[in-house]
């Protein structure tokens, strides 16, 4: 059955779209000129300079869009941050402010009639607001009354599981820890995360092959490896440091390989605006093969390199497979090859839409390289067949001995700042029993053991059962989540929500009957908690934790930390006779740091090691010594079918992904220059075979209607038309935009990701909407 479509609001900006040029390399001169721009404009000079000068130092803040790591303290530049970290950071400095007063003068179906750049181009928030009993506006309200609030819905909902405590992966890891104890003191797991939505298939893909859900390489590993892969993932946009390592690999010798279905500027070279060369123009040539695959192909791609890989070795025995490593770490080699000795060509051809003859060049540098890194992002995640792509890349590292290996091993490249770390501090609805075990044991209350929602579950749950509170803490989870038409009304169903948050986007718009937002200091500010200087403490990408210090004034005197926040709303909760001692963890955050050192794995004797300059790296025993954690000790080679999926005539699979101007959900303007679009993000990349098969020009306007298994349909209306280089028969468009497609019900398997990378569109021609 069709499902309502939704028009979401378009900034007037969207009539004066332009197309131009796609770019053919990242960064240079004009991002540093795009940088201090947006940074004067919206923090003013002085501001910015004490802030970017302190962008990701030792004695600075941590950024807040990538979790890309850091280099050790004695190896940072002065500017050691990139277009984006000084976008992000000057959002967050952002010298507008959204007063009471504004929430006055905009009623809340105002707000909802607002695109989500304007909203959040309307400043900081400064007041705790509520919006009572269905009210039209938003109102001021104290502090302590907001949190009796909050206490007085969790007290009457029938159990502790009709609360939903979501969290982004901005949260500092004391913040997060603090949260999830909360929420288990309380008597539930109902724990989503941003990770739901991204690299859980990274995580559960992962666990299951090698027994830990997290990459197992650093920063240097990718200096010393001999080839690079990058599979689905776009890292002049989504994490631009990265490319200042892709640039140290090549000096070093390294070949680069980029798998993806589209040709992104930070593939192909950089132009480091941090040396001459690259302020110039001439810069580093990054990708020496462009593998342009179909979007989905990948598991296909990789099962072939591992059916390639055993082939050469069976010609000259001993020269490509590391058979010790597989003899002593592995498990489930045999059937493993038999598996793949039997490919289908044809099917491989047909799901990746690449010549046989380029798998063969790729899978020869992996045979001939000594050290080889495999990195991905979301363009690998965010399928059905995700985990079992993922173990397929696991097949293909475990052949060679890629893992524990200086120069070599598996590196998921996440998106939000501390994701990794909050999924670390217990924010997940399946932590194991061991660290509920250390909960009890540290605290004195026995944490419930069932799991609890996923943000998919989370949904379902809110729609079918109205009068629950869902309390988000960052994020914007109205427009992260997937099925956007189920979603919205979900949270309106609610009987409270609320939003722990720096700045206006859409959730706060799509309101419970109850209402509040809670306005929360940045990364980049004092934190004067307790009348003392505070600091938090971050995990990137690569396991490394480190500490972050905010510097800048707050943006208004109000403004509580998140811990803080979380704090009172416990203390209005549980009253101050309780066995956490919550008073004293929101005035000292070493005392939460004594707490994880003795409940969180690899943490122990936290406060002391954060102390140190550049922070500490977590165990991770593949990484270290090559022990797998898993249920036979050994690594596990793992058997999955190729999956061809045949598209009806007249249909496209669409993919959605980020603008440059933009992080995650929010919007820091209209333009994505590097692939050529201006004012404007209504807009679908798509090949020009496929424009002239359809029967539509490039610039012609377009709805989109994606169709399910189930007969389902979903919509969403006029975008433009941009002829592309993108796979024939594959098409792309930005999110949030396109979240409306995508039903809560298609997920990967096994870890339940939204299919956000795999949607079958129809394209019909836009009927305006007024």
């Amino acid at each position: 059955m069709p499902v309502s479509p939704i028009h979401p609001p378009t900034d007037a900006e969207e009539s004066g779209l332009r197309v131009t040029e796609r770019k053919s390399a990242a960064a240079g001169a004009k991002a540093v000129a795009i940088s201090v721009r947006r940074s004067f404009r919206e923090q003013g000079l002085v501001k910015t300079a004490r802030n970017l000068l302190r962008l990701n130092q030792a004695e600075g803040f941590d950024c807040m869009s990538c979790a890309w790591p850091d280099p050790e303290p004695g190896e940072r530049h002065t500017a050691e941050f990139c277009e984006n970290g000084a976008k992000a950071v000057a959002w967050e400095g952002d010298r507008r402010q959204v007063t009471p007063e504004f929430f006055a003068q905009h009623p809340i179906e105002d707000l909802k009639t607002r695109s989500a750049h304007w909203l959040e181009s309307q400043g900081r928030l400064l007041h705790p607001m509520v919006r009572r009993g269905g009210g039209t506006h938003y109102e001021p309200i104290s502090w302590d009354s907001a949190f009796a609030l909050v206490a007085s819905h969790l007290n009457r909902l029938a159990s502790p599981d009709e609360a939903i405590f979501y969290t982004s992966g901005r949260a500092s890891n004391e913040a997060a820890f603090v949260y999830q104890l909360l929420v288990r003191a309380f008597g539930t797991n109902n724990l989503p995360d941003c990770s739901n939505m991204c690299h859980e298939s990274t995580g559960v893909g992962l666990a299951e092959s090698i027994g830990v859900g997290k990459g197992t390489v650093s920063l240097r590993d990718i200096h010393e490896a001999d080839l690079v892969i990058l599979s689905g993932q776009n890292p002049g946009t989504n994490h631009p440091r990265m490319l200042s390592a892709l640039e140290t690999a090549k000096r070093n010798g390294a070949t680069i390989v980029a798998i993806n279905p589209l040709p992104e500027a930070g593939l192909f070279k950089f132009d480091n605006p941090q040396t001459a060369r690259g302020m110039s123009g001439i810069g580093t040539r990054l990708a020496d093969e462009f593998v342009q695959i179909r979007s989905g192909g990948d598991l296909a791609l990789w099962q072939a390199f591992g059916h390639l890989l055993l082939a050469a070795e069976g010609r000259s025995p001993g020269t490509v497979l590391d058979r010790d490593f597989v003899e002593r770490h592995t498990n489930g080699f045999e059937e493993y090859a038999a598996h793949v000795e039997d490919l289908d060509r044809d099917a491989v051809v047909h799901a990746t839409g690449l010549d046989w003859s380029q798998i063969e060049r790729v899978a020869a540098l992996l045979a001939s390289s000594e050290r080889t890194v495999n990195c991905w992002a979301m363009g690998i995640t965010q399928h059905r067949n995700a985990v079992n792509t993922i173990k397929e890349m696991v097949n293909v590292a475990l052949l060679q001995g890629m893992i524990g290996k200086p120069g070599a091993g598996l590196c998921p490249v996440r998106g939000h700042s501390n994701v990794q770390g909050d999924r670390t501090m217990g924010i997940w609805e399946q932590m194991p029993d061991g660290f509920l075990d250390a909960l009890r044991d540290e605290f004195g209350f026995e944490p419930p053991r069932e799991h609890g929602y996923d943000s998919i579950a989370a949904v379902k749950a809110m729609d079918a059962s109205p009068g629950k509170v869902f309390v988000g803490l960052g994020g914007n989870f109205s427009q992260a989540m997937s099925d956007t038409g189920v979603t919205e009304p979900a949270l309106e169903k609610c009987a409270l929500t609320v939003q722990i948050s720096t700045k206006l986007n859409r959730s706060h718009a799509v309101a419970g009957t109850d209402a509040l937002i809670l306005p929360t200091l940045g990364r980049t500010e004092k934190d004067l908690t307790g009348g003392h200087v505070q600091k938090v403490t971050v995990e990137d990408s690569m396991s490394a934790v480190h500490a972050s210090h905010g510097r800048s004034q707050p943006a208004g005197e109000l403004l509580r930390s998140e811990v803080d926040i979380l704090c009172g709303v416990a203390r209005a909760l549980f009253g101050d006779d309780h066995s956490v001692p919550w008073a004293q963890f929101a005035t000292d955050y070493d005392r939460i740091r004594d707490s994880i050192g003795r409940v969180v794995p690899g943490c122990e004797a936290y406060a002391e090691k954060i102390a140190r300059s550049g922070g500490f790296t977590l165990p991770h025993p593949p990484r270290d010594d090559r022990a797998f954690p898993t249920a036979s000790g050994k690594a596990e080679f793992t058997v999955s079918p190729i999956q061809v999926t045949t598209l009806p005539e007249g249909r496209l699979v669409l993919q959605s992904l980020r603008s440059h101007d933009q992080f995650n959900t929010t919007i820091y303007g209209l333009d994505d220059r590097y692939r050529g679009i201006h004012s404007g993000r209504r807009v679908v990349f798509i090949s020009p075979d496929d424009l002239h098969e359809l029967g539509y020009a490039d610039g012609d306007r377009v709805d989109l209607v994606s169709e399910w298994t189930d007969g389902s349909e979903r919509r969403a209306d006029d975008f433009r038309l941009v002829s592309y280089s993108t796979p024939k028969g594959c098409v792309a468009a930005y999110y949030p935009e396109t979240n409306p497609l995508v039903p809560l019900d298609s997920f990967a398997e096994g870890s339940r990701c939204p299919t956000s990378k795999w949607v079958q569109v129809r394209l019909e021609p836009a009927h305006r909407v007024v």
